[in-house]
């Protein structure tokens, strides 16, 4: 019994002596590793406060006679808060809703004391455009329906027409502000 137990392990021993695996002897991991030797890792860039929040800066607006330069300036309490600044109603503030561009304008009254009525504020970063509405509640299923002109519904929500007649609510006009950010130009020596 004991000279079997010796043979067997006298053999598996020479065995792993024999057959040592290598990763870098087999093609298929060698080749894999290959792609990724002497290659430095390129670190990311950190996030500024403009990559997270986009609608933060100065904007111009040709359109726009009664609020020519809009500022959105980050709350130094909240993150998900900025103020906007610039426009006719005041400095007023508005509630990050959809990150990084959309936010809720609640019904507010400002420093001056002016009623402002809830709106909605969408920053499109592609076109570095800026687009306010003031006086259209907010639309928590498709923020950007208070843009559409009246009478144009939204594709997404069909209504149902019934033979009951209602009298219309007469609503105050909504105020819209487009304006288009100014980027900073870094200028090379």
């Amino acid at each position: 019994m004991g000279v079997i137990v010796l043979s067997i392990i006298t053999i598996s021993a020479h065995a792993q002596q024999t057959q040592t695996w290598d990763a870098k002897k087999n093609p298929t991991v060698a080749a894999i590793i290959s792609k990724y030797e002497l290659k430095p890792a390129t670190p990311h860039a950190e996030l500024t406060t403009a990559d997270i929040f986009p609608a933060i800066g100065k904007y111009e607006s040709a359109t726009n006679a009664d609020a020519a330069a809009v500022t959105i300036m980050p709350d130094e309490q909240n993150k998900g808060i900025v103020w906007i600044e610039g426009l006719p109603q005041g400095r007023i503030k508005a509630m990050l809703r959809k990150s990084p561009d959309t936010y809720k304008i609640p019904a507010q009254k400002t420093q001056e004391g002016k009623e402002v009525a809830e709106g909605t504020l969408i920053f499109d970063k592609e076109t570095n455009t800026l687009t306010i509405c003031i006086g259209k509640p907010y639309n928590t299923e498709d923020p950007a329906a208070v843009f559409l002109p009246p009478g144009v519904e939204p594709a997404v929500i069909a209504k149902t027409k019934t033979k009951t007649k209602t009298k219309k609510v007469e609503t105050p006009k909504a105020w819209i502000y487009t304006g288009t950010k100014l980027t900073q130009e870094t200028v090379m020596n």
